[in-house]
């Protein structure tokens, strides 16, 4: 009988800007402090990508380090996904952009937005590829530039959010390690708690805008919070039920890194040791897609992963969307 194929990763990346905007700094720009900005969100600082840095730019970089890591060539891969909100044009995509900086010959690509949760909605879709023999070898990035739209006037979410992308290869396998199973969910009725007003046909953007700061991201952070610990603690019981496995099963938590409290309300609500909670927010701040990738990569190159791991991953972003993903490693 012909084993089903798995989505499997088999290489992981990641780049980082290597200006920092410290928590001292911030302290310079704005009415707030080290103590508020840390107590409050657990940051110390967050990288920013020059005028020259492009979302797609991160992202070529933290390809080259997963496949590098994968042993894949440029020509074997056969999907780019892309899960971005800051792309570097509204059109064309900027997986599109990324394949021709790379030179991927015999690749399809597309863009996933799913804003914090896209890579974990992207590899969901490599996923689907992948189990339904539609493609054999993919590349999933989260790439963001979350300083081009931030307001540094609002001194309550611009200390959150920093630049920077990672990325894994994913190809097909019959062990049956991989991805174990994936949940997405969504309420576009939340929509205006984290969103960014201006910008899109809706209401397109103008010079006005700019003085207002309406093309930038907006949003309501204590409703934010209440939501995401409670549909992360969801997502996370649904993906950990259809993997077949128990939370005690899990061998480590990737969480998205949004603020320490909500990383560490998961983590109760879990009843999972933070021992257990990869935790990189002090050194980079909310990266939005790009956060779970890095930490993946962080937590893989110092081998804190071993074969057989289970490991969960899981999101929540503006949409609002949610979702989370179990991979045995």
């Amino acid at each position: 009988m012909k084993v089903k194929p798995i989505a499997k990763i088999i290489g992981t990346g990641s780049y980082v800007p290597s200006k920092r905007l410290t928590n001292a700094d911030l302290e310079r720009m704005l009415d707030t402090s080290d103590e508020w900005i840390y107590s409050h969100t657990g940051i110390q600082e967050r990288r920013i990508a020059g005028d020259d840095i492009s979302t797609s730019d991160m992202a070529v970089e933290a390809i080259k380090r997963a496949l590098d890591m994968s042993g894949c060539l440029t020509e074997e891969i056969d999907l780019i996904i892309a899960g971005t909100s800051t792309p570097d044009y509204r059109m064309p995509s900027t997986a599109c952009v990324i394949q021709e900086k790379l030179s991927f010959p015999n690749a399809a690509a597309f863009d996933v937005v799913s804003a914090c949760a896209g890579f974990v909605n992207s590899l969901a879709v490599a996923r689907s590829f992948i189990e339904s023999e539609v493609y054999k070898k993919i590349i999933v990035v989260g790439c963001e530039k979350l300083s081009s739209v931030t307001d540094y006037n609002d001194r309550s979410s611009c200390v959150l959010f920093g630049d920077g992308a990672g990325a894994v290869v994913v190809t097909t396998d019959r062990s049956g390690r991989g991805v174990l199973s994936t949940f997405s969910k969504s309420d576009g009725t939340q929509r205006e708690l984290l969103w960014i007003p201006v910008g899109g046909v809706r209401h397109p953007y103008n010079s006005h805008f700019t003085n207002d700061s309406s093309d930038k991201l907006k949003m309501k952070g204590p409703d934010v919070y209440r939501f995401a610990v409670r549909e992360m603690y969801n997502a996370s019981l649904r993906a950990i039920e259809k993997a077949g496995l128990n939370t005690s099963d899990i061998s480590l938590v990737i969480p998205h890194q949004a603020n320490i409290r909500i990383i560490q309300g998961l983590a109760r609500r879990l009843n999972v040791g933070m021992e257990k909670v990869v935790v990189n927010i002090d050194k980079y701040g909310n990266t939005s897609s790009a956060s779970i990738p890095i930490a993946l990569d962080e937590v893989n190159r110092a081998g804190r992963i071993n074969a057989g791991d289970k490991i969960l991953m899981v999101a929540f972003g503006s949409g609002l969307i949610w979702g989370a993903t179990v991979v045995e490693w």
